[in-house]
């Protein structure tokens, strides 16, 4: 994707061998980049959020691993990097996912030759990631297609937190539908929730959809429900951390709210996400780790005030105790169809099946 005409990915190489990241934690207000050269710096910036989106996670933990791996190739080193990397997030499968590849990967390779190998792997995974996400664009733009055919006007699609081309290294996944849609010239309107905490979706995928041209009107989170019963969305799409074997979706936390509130207005609602956020080890969404996070994040929040400055600012009282729990599953029964790139199905364990025979073992 564009910002400011120069095309851009989330994450790549640098001449220097280290790995340069686009900062989100500094969005929507200034666009800049960081250089990680360690493997603690990799970890820090999944930790902190200056990267975050499951494929991206995914993605800066490879990177994390061959990093690693400049001072130390050895066994032990490997190891070290993947318990550290995987400390990071517990929730997005795509992090186990990427290490498992990357350690599988470098199992056979001699030390002295995986460093190169290692970046090279993680340059795959990039690169597939990017292609999965354009397929989840092509497929998904298809539903949209139809509907706004049906629709004969304006779609409204309603999103929450941010699966866009920030969360993965291009295109995105529930962004990517919209973002091939508006291209192809289908008039497509995105009510984008705020999303707390954080507000991810306030800061990312509005800048994202600003930068890209595509028209929408930042909401409040709670305002979802109402603007369904007045019939002002024809359908919700959303991404996913981790999605099990049985088609639960586990996602940002009000994610399960948004699918409550279309199932009773009959709104269809659709989680996008690629082959690597699977986890076919697990049947039931109840089994998902959820993240607990600083509870900051929800008793503080952060702009640019009049002057120009950002500032940080807590909006809670001081004795007042605050839960941060970052994801909630919303059961498969809610959902009306997953978008990969492998095409749309049902979220059952027969649908993801029918896609994925093989159990999603190959990307």
């Amino acid at each position: 994707m564009k910002i400011s005409g120069l095309h851009y990915r989330t994450i790549w190489p640098t001449a220097s061998g280290s790995v340069r990241v686009i900062d989100q934690s500094r969005l929507p207000f200034a666009f800049a980049t960081i250089d990680l050269e360690t493997l603690d710096d990799a970890a820090g910036a999944i930790r902190s959020m200056v990267v975050r989106g499951a494929p991206l996670i995914g993605a800066t933990a490879a990177y994390g691993m061959a990093l690693a791996l400049r001072s130390d190739p050895s066994d032990a080193s490997l190891d070290e990097a993947a318990r550290t990397l995987k400390a990071t997030r517990p929730t997005a499968h795509n992090l186990a996912w990427a290490l498992a590849r990357m350690r599988a990967a470098l199992a056979t390779v001699a030390p002295a030759d995986r460093l190169e190998a290692a970046f090279g792997e993680a340059a795959s995974i990039c690169d597939a990631d990017v292609e999965q996400c354009r397929a989840i664009g092509i497929h998904g733009a298809e539903i949209i297609r139809r509907s706004a055919a049906a629709a004969g006007r304006t779609l409204n699609i309603l999103t929450h937190c941010n699966a866009g081309w920030l969360a993965c290294v291009d295109w995105g996944t529930a962004l990517a539908p919209i973002y091939r849609a508006h291209d192809e010239g289908i008039e497509v309107h995105v009510w984008v929730d705020e999303t707390r905490p954080r507000n991810q979706g306030a800061s990312l995928t509005a800048f994202e959809l600003a930068a890209h041209g595509v028209p929408h009107t930042v909401i409040a989170d709670n305002l979802g429900g109402h603007l369904m019963q007045r019939g002002r969305v024809d359908m919700v799409i959303v991404g996913s951390d981790r999605t099990t074997a049985a088609g639960d979706v586990c996602n940002k936390v009000g994610t399960y709210l948004k699918a409550l509130a279309a199932h009773d207005n009959a709104v269809p609602f659709y989680a996008a996400l690629p082959v690597s956020t699977i986890d076919w080890s697990i049947e039931r969404g109840g089994d998902i780790p959820i993240e607990e996070r600083s509870p900051m994040e929800l008793t503080h929040i952060t702009g640019r005030t009049a002057s120009g400055n950002i500032e940080t600012v807590r909006v809670v009282p001081e004795s007042s105790r605050a839960l941060n729990l970052a994801f909630d599953v919303t059961p498969a029964k809610l959902v009306t169809a997953l978008i990969t790139e492998r095409g749309v199905c049902a979220a059952t364990r027969s649908g993801l099946r029918s896609l994925y025979p093989d159990r999603g073992l190959s990307a």
